[in-house]
């Protein structure tokens, strides 16, 4: 048994390297990897409920409703009960938490130029991780 022979240690260690990427890039935007994962959800599809965004990035609401309550707290969100369903949280952008995207369009350019890779060799390992996600999780 060797480390470097086990798949989960590369993608854990792979991991480490994107946190350290990232940390910068987000720094300057004043939030954490999932707080911006977060965002990016929320700038792809506005007012979503708790669930849907819990689904999305594979996160509890356990997870998620801290993380939220902190984006509440910077300005980012609103969070309303659902009127059709009281049940139901829904989280919206605010106008800070729009132009925030802008600012945040720098991060992936960042992520891009750190990999070395051409977009073709990330676009098909993103589809490999994605496929070994999916495997895992039936």
């Amino acid at each position: 048994m060797k480390l470097d022979n086990f798949l989960c240690f590369a993608i854990y260690s792979a991991n480490h390297a994107f946190t350290r990427v990232y940390k910068p890039l987000l720094d300057e935007l004043d939030l954490t990897y999932p707080q911006y994962l977060v965002m990016v959800a929320l700038w792809e599809k506005d007012d979503q409920t708790v669930g849907s965004l819990g689904e999305k990035l594979f996160l509890e609401s356990s997870t998620l409703t801290p993380m939220l309550k902190r984006l509440e707290a910077m300005g980012y969100i609103l969070r309303t009960r659902d009127k059709a369903d009281e049940r139901q949280v829904r989280v919206r952008l605010t106008e800070t938490g729009r132009a925030l995207r802008e600012k945040a369009s720098r991060v992936p350019i960042g992520i891009a130029d750190a990999t070395g890779m051409e977009p073709a060799e990330v676009a098909r390992l993103k589809r490999e991780i994605a496929a070994l996600r999916a495997s895992l999780l039936r």
